[in-house]
């Protein structure tokens, strides 16, 4: 007999894509696709996300910025996870007042996560700079994710029941 994971709730895949803040995105790439780790935002409607301003990812993006982003979340002995997948598209956020808005909170992910300063280094700032450094345009792009549609975000859920 094939045991089939429950698919999650709206409301569910809303409270992981909320509580995490580390992501996958799959781009088309050349002859396959190319997939890459981002931290993320999300403001209850879309994830925001930096790129640097070089790489493959941006390549991809530049040629077809179709993508697939991937948000998981599992106990370290595997007993439960849940994860959903939002096929959608980036888009470059042009208007001043929301990439000031997206910066600033990157950098409270940051600083109540605690996270090492090394994770400058993959947000185009060195890791010897201060957080505040990813409030100043130039090193950085923001990206939104857009054009998910409910009907195709697939969430999946197992659990032992002991979480």
């Amino acid at each position: 007999m094939i045991f089939k994971m429950p698919s999650m709730e709206k409301q569910e895949y809303d409270r992981l894509i909320e509580d995490e803040y580390i992501c996958r995105i799959a781009f088309k790439g050349e002859s396959h696709p190319h997939v890459a780790p981002f931290l993320y935002v999300f403001d209850g409607k879309h994830m925001y996300f930096l790129s640097t301003k070089y790489g493959k990812k941006v390549l991809h993006f530049r040629r077809d910025p179709t993508v697939t982003v991937e948000v998981e979340r599992y106990s370290p002995d595997l007993s439960s996870f849940s994860f959903v997948s939002l096929p959608g598209r980036l888009e470059e956020v042009e208007d001043p007042k929301i990439r000031c808005f997206v910066r600033r909170r990157f950098v409270e992910l940051i600083q109540k996560r605690n996270l090492s300063s090394n994770v400058l280094s993959a947000l185009g700032h060195s890791p010897n700079e201060p957080v505040e450094a990813l409030l100043t345009e130039g090193r950085n792009s923001v990206w939104k994710l857009v054009g998910v549609k409910v009907r195709d975000i697939s969430g999946l859920k197992h659990s032992d029941g002991s979480a």
